[in-house]
């Protein structure tokens, strides 16, 4: 026995003996100018297996460290990786805090508006910086689902997997996000953003790295759009050392995805190839389809190739100067519709598609190129200037109109309302066999678009006494243009196969050109005293919109029957901004500015005009964060557009709506709900976000477009809840993180309207679950695994553009991805 007790006590001081000869780090890691604690970063010794991560308020611990010379490195998704040389002595415990600056934080104020979510937090209006970080956390490619951690955003979903956004923001109206300015890296991203605002193009956020909104005074610099405000896209930026990433996921539907970039920086060459493939099988069920002798399914396949080069001096040249070049290609092949279901379809089954949708698909092709100078002239001034050009085509080839054999047209947003009415048409467009060869009309909605332009901006900084200056002058000069040149083919339906009976010559439904010509400049002047700040500014705008309308009977555009209208704009915006910093931790925000949309080339329409207000407040300390803002729009006039999209004839032509006025409340607040407990391996973020909006006409009038029709004063605004509220929850941990996230949203009316809303023209409210999950299995290679719709819940998300339209059910998918 006493052999056993003196063994033991042996052991027992050899691993004490072990132990004393080791030594530990501690530490707490800040973002870079802030006292913001950063948690989830990731702390490793260099070519050992030793690591960790920072807790909820930005500590971490490293133990039993071997006595020796180490290079400690610390890395953060959306942040500059930090390397230390250290010494770690017998014994001794190593306390080493520092900071990490944003990745984004050394880009041109062109590619990047806030500067991240430091630069977000100082700007007198309304901003916000989605980070990498909250991008990765449920690995989204839906634009709409990305944005819902954002307040003051109002989405009216389509097809389920964000491939067709309709984004508002306070209350500017949603349809194809023809309403706000959307930009990637600065530049216009929108496909013709003056002649044809609807945005048939959206830029893959599966591909970004950040993403920006901006409302209230703060965006009068991003035209043309200035009601509602602006959302900045941010692309893979070129990395400052060699690395790359690989993200592989599978999952329902027999989705697929793959993200895959590669970069490195040199002394005077850096340069980033990226692709971003995304495919799926879809979720809605198309009527027979493999059993009649077509195999198409609901989904869709996207493909994003993108490259981008750099050219620059020496870092310590008198004047620094670097030229970049991106050039990006974006295709996609997608089976969707605009033929929904109708009330006793969709109570059936929700995720059917009538036969009658089996020939529906649109491809697009877009492409960009952008070439941008940037030099610091000296520590005052600087310049960037970009010469950019984008070129989209696309046909959405789609069922518009079902005739039956009394010769009457039908347009399927009618039938979809009234199936009782037309009963031999409803029974056309689920399989029935046509007594006519001319039955199904088919629209090959195709059209062109190009955007082109130059803009620089100078920017000057300078300093007097106690007070900091900043100027930025910018001017834009840009042309783009819309080609639509659609035709009708003819269809008979045979027992559920659709049998093409007669094709259409090509420019004889639209055949019509119509190009823009903008000139913009802007001058905002930011000043700083003490705790606070002012930033007053002017944009202007001279737009000329001139369209030519060659005719249905000249498909050869010989100028026959040419009709030709333009119509001329000049407008100055200003606005202005008000800050003031009560301590460290609270600020204020007030600001008000002109509200600008620009009409179509008719010529008696007005463009719209608003006056904006905003007030605000925000608070950060110790792990809580947030802000609430109160906004009121005023509209003297408001711009409506005939989309299909939207239910319309597809005209696309814009009309006046008289006066709306429109308010509400901006909330969003987050906290770690472990950041008291120092000693915690955990962190436990809990965020929520709440938006009411209020938008009402000012005015009765009777509307030509099908979606608003007959309108009186006091209606409120269609297609917009009054209340939306997001609630994510997450823990992470040094090898794994969990998120959940949950939104609901309000009630919504179809049509204009007061009072209770009518059982046929209302989108009931949804409360939907999103979850995932993310396990580290080494410093460079995690397995994550996605979660939407958790709860399966059956929702309806639009009664238009023909019917009513389903979310997306329950989904998951399953991934790995691979840094280095």
């Amino acid at each position: 026995m006493k052999k056993y007790l003196l063994l033991i006590v042996i052991i027992t001081i050899s691993y004490v003996g072990v132990f004393a000869q080791n030594g530990s780090i501690e530490g707490v890691i800040k973002q870079t100018d802030s006292t913001h604690y950063l948690s989830g970063v990731s702390i490793f010794l260099k070519d050992t297996k030793l690591g960790t991560i920072t807790n909820g308020s930005g500590k971490f611990y490293l133990n039993n460290i071997p006595q020796g010379d180490y290079e400690l490195v610390a890395s953060a998704i959306g942040y500059f990786t930090v390397k230390r040389s250290i010494k770690i002595k017998e014994g001794s415990i190593l306390k080493i805090n520092f900071s990490m600056q944003e990745s984004v934080s050394d880009l041109s104020e062109i590619v990047i508006i806030t500067g991240g979510s430091l630069g977000a937090k100082k700007i007198a209006g309304s901003a916000y910086y989605i980070s990498p970080k909250e991008i990765e956390q449920f690995s989204y490619t839906d634009i709409n689902r990305t944005l819902r951690m954002v307040p003051g955003v109002n989405i009216q979903e389509e097809d389920g997997f964000g491939l067709f956004p309709n984004i508002g923001l306070r209350g500017s109206g949603s349809e194809r996000s023809s309403k706000i300015t959307v930009m990637e890296d600065g530049v216009l991203s929108a496909p013709a953003p003056y002649a044809a605002p609807s945005a048939y193009y959206f830029p893959t956020v599966g591909r970004m790295q950040g993403v920006e909104i901006l409302k209230g005074s703060s965006q009068i610099k991003y035209g043309p759009y200035t009601t509602g405000g602006a959302i900045n896209l941010i692309s893979t930026q070129i990395p400052k050392e060699f690395s790359g990433k690989l993200s592989l996921t599978a999952g329902s539907f027999n989705t697929k995805n793959l993200h895959a970039y590669v970069g490195n920086s040199h002394d005077n060459f850096a340069y980033l190839v990226e692709t971003f493939q995304f495919n799926s099988n879809g979720f809605k069920e198309i009527d027979q389809a493999g059993n009649r002798g077509f195999t198409v399914n609901s989904g869709f396949d996207k493909k994003d190739y993108l490259a981008k080069f750099r050219i620059n001096t020496d870092k310590d040249a008198k004047i620094y100067q670097s030229l970049s070049f991106k050039m990006g290609n974006a295709t996609a092949d997608i089976n969707e519709t605009y033929l929904g279901l109708t009330q006793e379809d969709f109570d059936d089954n929700p995720i059917r598609r009538y036969v009658g949708s089996q020939m529906d698909n649109i491809k697009t092709d877009q492409s960009q190129f952008s070439l941008t100078h940037y030099a610091k002239l000296s520590d005052l001034f600087d310049i960037t200037t970009v010469a950019y050009r984008t070129n989209f085509k696309r046909n959405w080839y789609k069922l518009d109109r079902v005739k039956g054999s009394d010769g009457n047209k039908i347009k399927i947003a009618e039938l979809l309302d009234n199936p009782e009415i037309y009963p031999e048409a409803y029974n056309i467009v689920t399989g029935t066999s046509s007594i006519n060869d001319d039955a199904l009309f088919v629209k090959a909605n195709n059209r062109s678009y190009y955007g082109k332009g130059v803009q620089t901006v100078l920017g000057f900084n300078y300093d007097t006494y106690n007070m900091s200056h900043k100027i930025d002058f910018g001017f834009r000069i840009h042309q783009d243009q819309i080609d639509r040149f659609q035709w009708y083919d003819e269809y008979a339906m045979d027992d559920n196969v659709m049998q093409l009976t007669n094709a259409g010559i090509h420019g004889t439904e639209s055949n019509r050109v119509e190009t823009a010509n903008a000139v913009a400049t802007y001058i905002q002047y930011r000043l700083n005293i003490g705790k606070f700040t002012t930033t007053p500014g002017i944009r202007y705008e001279s737009i000329t919109n001139k369209r030519k309308d060659y005719g249905e009977n000249d498909p050869d555009r010989t100028g026959v029957d040419l009709s030709i209208r333009s119509n001329t704009v000049n407008v100055f915006m200003p606005g202005i901004g008000f800050d003031y910093k009560f301590n460290n931790n609270i600020s204020s925000f007030a600001g008000i500015h002109k509200g600008f949309a620009p009409p179509g080339s008719k010529e008696e329409l007005e463009p719209e005009e608003s006056i904006n207000y905003e007030l605000g407040i925000r608070y950060s300390k110790k792990g809580l964060s947030g802000q609430a803002i109160f906004f009121l729009n005023d509209y003297t006039n408001l711009l409506g557009i005939d989309l299909e999209a939207s239910g319309g004839e597809g005209t696309n032509e814009q009309f006046n709506g008289g006066a709306v006025k429109t308010k509400g409340i901006e909330f969003n607040l987050t906290y770690d709900l472990l950041f008291s407990k120092e000693e915690s391996k955990y962190s436990l973020p809990f965020s929520i976000v709440y938006t009411y909006t209020d938008a009402r006409f000012q005015n009765d009038f009777d509307s030509d477009f099908d979606g608003w029709g007959t309108v009186e004063s006091g209606d409120a605004f269609p297609y917009l809840a009054n209340n939306q509220f997001t609630l994510i929850l997450g823990l992470e941990h040094q090898k794994f993180s969990v998120n959940l996230s949950g939104k609901y949203q309000g009630d919504m009316r179809t049509n204009p309207g007061q009072g209770t809303i009518p059982s046929d023209e209302i989108i009931n409210s949804n409360f939907i679950i999103d979850a995932s999950a993310n396990y580290i299995l080494n410093k460079n290679i995690s397995l994550f695994t996605t979660a939407t719709n958790l709860t399966d819940e059956i929702y309806l998300v639009a009664r238009r553009p023909a019917g009513l339209r389903p979310g997306m059910p329950r989904a998951f998918n399953f991934g790995l991805k691979v840094n280095f």
